[in-house]
C-alpha cells in the first residue's frame, strides 16, 4: 500500500504542478523551477496545447536546505509538501490552505482506492456505463476532484462511484403544502410512480401513509439520498418529520449506482427506468451538491421546450442527437431557511429530486461517458485505444466530432444555446464496431445557456418573464465549449490518441469551417462567438478556490477568468471532415 500510496501522490502532484502552471498561478523560470521561499521544485514536463503543461511524475525534485546548511535535494512525491510550500508563498490564506489540502488529500485516498482495485483497458473497454463510471479517475482539470467534503470515509466506501457499492434509495412522502411535483405535457405524478415503483411497493409505501391517519393523496412521493437523509433531512427537516408533514416510507426495492456525478444514480436493476439526481450537502469540484429549487421546478418545462427546438430540426434528427430530458421534479423549499434573507444557498438546496430519462441503446450499441475517453490503466494503456480498436484513430476521432461537436455547433450558431459539454455530461453511443454513432446531452436545466441577443430560430423562450437560464453574450457563450470540450476533453485526447497534433487540431477546425461554410447566413454570429480566434480567456478552476476560500456565500460564485490561453485552432491548417460535410 506504501507504494501504490507514492505512485498516487507523485501522479497528483505532477497533475498540481501542470495545472497551477496552466492556470498561470505558478510561473516556472529557467530549467522549469519553482522557487518558493522554502524550496526549489524542478521537474521536466511537455507543452500541449492552450498552453498546457504535462509533468512527468518521476521527474519531479525538492531542493532545501539541510541541517548542515546545505542544500539538499531529493527525488518529492509528496503533493502535500509541495502544496504547503507553495500556498505559503503565495500568501494563501491558512484557512483555505488548509481546506484545500484536506480536499487534496481526500482526493489522493480515492486515487489510492481506484488504483488498488484497477482493471486493464481493454477489460474496461467491454463494461456497460453504469459499471464502467465506477473505475473514471474523475475530472481532468481539478486537482481536488474528489475533496467531498462532508463525507467519511465510511461514507466514500459506500456512496463514490469507485466504491462499485450498489445502493437502494429511501422514499419520502412531503406534504403538498411543502412539495410540488412538475412533469413534461405527457408525463403525470401517478405515471412516474408507476414507471418507477412496482405496484407492490406502491402498496406498501400507501399503509405506511394511511396509518398515520392522513390521505396519502396530500402528500408527494420522491426519493432521497441515504446519505443526506440521514446528514441533513432527519436534523434540519426534524419538524416537519415530528409533524407528519414528511413522513419516510422506507427503501424502494431497485439497486442503483452513482454516475461519476456522484449525486446522480443510474438504475442496474432496470436500466429502462429513470436517472434519478438527488441533493447531497457536500462540496465536491467546487461547489456543493444540492439542487436549486428554481431548478428542480423549472427543469420539466425547459426539457419540454427544448425538444420541441429537437423535433422540429431536421438537421438533428439526422446526426440522431439525443436528449436525455429532465422530464419530472419535485421542489421542496424549506419553510423557514426559504424567507430567511441572504442564507448560504446549501442550505436551501436539500431537499428535492429530478427524474432524468436513460439512454436507450439501439440493437448493437452500446454507449460511455465521454469522461473515459481520458483514461488511462495503471500500465499507461489509454482507454480510448480500446474503444478505437483497429480503427484508423484519425477516422474515428472524425466521426466523433461529426457526432459531438458539430450538434454543438448547430445549438450554439443557428439557437444560441450551449450546453456544458464536459466528460459527465455527453454519453457517446457506438455502433458494433466500436466506431460513435450519436451523442446523447445531458443536465439541461443546471447547464443550458442563452444568449443575450434575441434569436428568432429558438422561438418563445419558457422563461421569458422569470429567467432561470442564464443570459451571457457570445463570446461567453461560446466558452463552454471551450473549457469544457476543447481544453477539458480534447486538449488530454490529443495525448492519448495516436494522431499528430495538427492533424488532431485541423480535424477540429475543419469542422468549425464546415459550418461555417454550409451555413453563411450565421457568420456574424460565429464572429461574436468565434472558436478561431488567436486567444480566449482563461478560467482558473483550481485557483479561483484558492482566492475565494471556504467561507458560506447566498450563491454559487462565478469562476473569475484570468489572463489568455492560445487557440490552437487559430493558426492550423483545417481539415475537412471526413464524410464530405
Amino acid at each position: 500500500m506504501t507504494d501504490l500510496w507514492h505512485e498516487c501522490s507523485a501522479a497528483l502532484l505532477a497533475k498540481a504542478i501542470g495545472e497551477l502552471c496552466f492556470e498561470g498561478l505558478l510561473t516556472p523560470g529557467p530549467g522549469y523551477a519553482l522557487r518558493f521561499p522554502d524550496a526549489v521544485y524542478t521537474f521536466t514536463a511537455e507543452r500541449t496545447a492552450f498552453g498546457g503543461w504535462v509533468v512527468d511524475p518521476a521527474s519531479v525534485h525538492r531542493t532545501a536546505t539541510g541541517v548542515l546548511g546545505d542544500d539538499v535535494v531529493q527525488p518529492c512525491a509528496d503533493v502535500q509538501r509541495f502544496l504547503a510550500d507553495a500556498l505559503v508563498a503565495l500568501d494563501v490564506d491558512p484557512a483555505t490552505t488548509a481546506g484545500f489540502l484536506a480536499e487534496v488529500t481526500a482526493t489522493l485516498a480515492a486515487d489510492v482506492a481506484l488504483a488498488a482495485t484497477a482493471r486493464p483497458s481493454a477489460e474496461l473497454a467491454s463494461m456497460g456505463r453504469a459499471e464502467l463510471d465506477g473505475h473514471l479517475t474523475g475530472h481532468p482539470w481539478l486537482i481536488a476532484n474528489k475533496g467531498r467534503i462532508g463525507f467519511g470515509a465510511e461514507d466514500v466506501a459506500r456512496y463514490a462511484p469507485e466504491s462499485r457499492t450498489p445502493l437502494r434509495l429511501p422514499w419520502l412522502a412531503v406534504h403538498r403544502g411543502l412539495a410540488e411535483f412538475r412533469g413534461t405535457s405527457e408525463l403525470s405524478e401517478e405515471a412516474v410512480l408507476r414507471h418507477e415503483l412496482d405496484p407492490m411497493t406502491v402498496e406498501r409505501f400507501t399503509e405506511v401513509v394511511q396509518e398515520l391517519g392522513v390521505d396519502p393523496r396530500a402528500y408527494v412521493w420522491l426519493p432521497v439520498h441515504p446519505w443526506q437523509l440521514d446528514h441533513v433531512v432527519r436534523t434540519l427537516w426534524a419538524p416537519e418529520l415530528a409533524t407528519g408533514r414528511i413522513v419516510e416510507l422506507g427503501e424502494g426495492p431497485d439497486w442503483y449506482l452513482p454516475t461519476q456525478a456522484i449525486r446522480t444514480m443510474s438504475n442496474v436493476d432496470d436500466p429502462g427506468r429513470f436517472q434519478v439526481k438527488l441533493p447531497l450537502r457536500v462540496l465536491n469540484t467546487s461547489v456543493y451538491r444540492g439542487i436549486p429549487p428554481h431548478c428542480t421546478a423549472a427543469a420539466p418545462v425547459v426539457t419540454q421546450w427544448l425538444r420541441g427546438l429537437w423535433d422540429a430540426d431536421k438537421l438533428i434528427g439526422e446526426w440522431g442527437t439525443a436528449l436525455l430530458g429532465e422530464v419530472a421534479s419535485v421542489t421542496v423549499r424549506h419553510p423557514v431557511l426559504s424567507r430567511a434573507g441572504a442564507v448560504p444557498y446549501q442550505w436551501l438546496e436539500t431537499l428535492g429530486c429530478i427524474w432524468r430519462e436513460p439512454v436507450v441503446e439501439r440493437a448493437g450499441e452500446r454507449s460511455w461517458s465521454l469522461a473515459a475517453v481520458l483514461h488511462v490503466d495503471r500500465d499507461g494503456r489509454p482507454l480510448v485505444r480500446s474503444f478505437v480498436g483497429s480503427a484508423d484513430p484519425e477516422v474515428w476521432f472524425s466521426t466523433l466530432l461529426r457526432v459531438l461537436l458539430r450538434p454543438l455547433l448547430h445549438l450554439l450558431y443557428t439557437y444560441g444555446i450551449t450546453v456544458n459539454p464536459h466528460g459527465e455530461n455527453v454519453v457517446v453511443i457506438t455502433d458494433g464496431q466500436g466506431m460513435p454513432v450519436r451523442v446523447a446531452l445531458l443536465d439541461l436545466v443546471d447547464d443550458v445557456n442563452l444568449s443575450v441577443d434575441r434569436v428568432p430560430e429558438r422561438g418563445p423562450e419558457p422563461d421569458a418573464h422569470d429567467h432561470v437560464l442564464p443570459r451571457k453574450p457570445w463570446r461567453v457563450l461560446r466558452q463552454y465549449i471551450v473549457d469544457a470540450l476543447l481544453i477539458g476533453v480534447f486538449r488530454p485526447l490529443a495525448r492519448l490518441l495516436d494522431v499528430p497534433g495538427e492533424r488532431f487540431w485541423g480535424l477540429v477546425r475543419g469542422e468549425v469551417d464546415a459550418y461555417r461554410t454550409r451555413f453563411p447566413s450565421l457568420g456574424a454570429r460565429m464572429d461574436a462567438g468565434s472558436l478561431t480566434e488567436a486567444e480566449f480567456l482563461r478560467f482558473p478552476l483550481n485557483s479561483y478556490r484558492l482566492t475565494l476560500g471556504y467561507r458560506d456565500l447566498a450563491a454559487r460564485p462565478p469562476v473569475p477568468t484570468t489572463g489568455t490561453v492560445p487557440n490552437p485552432l487559430h493558426h492550423v491548417t483545417a481539415v475537412p471532415p471526413h464524410d464530405g460535410w
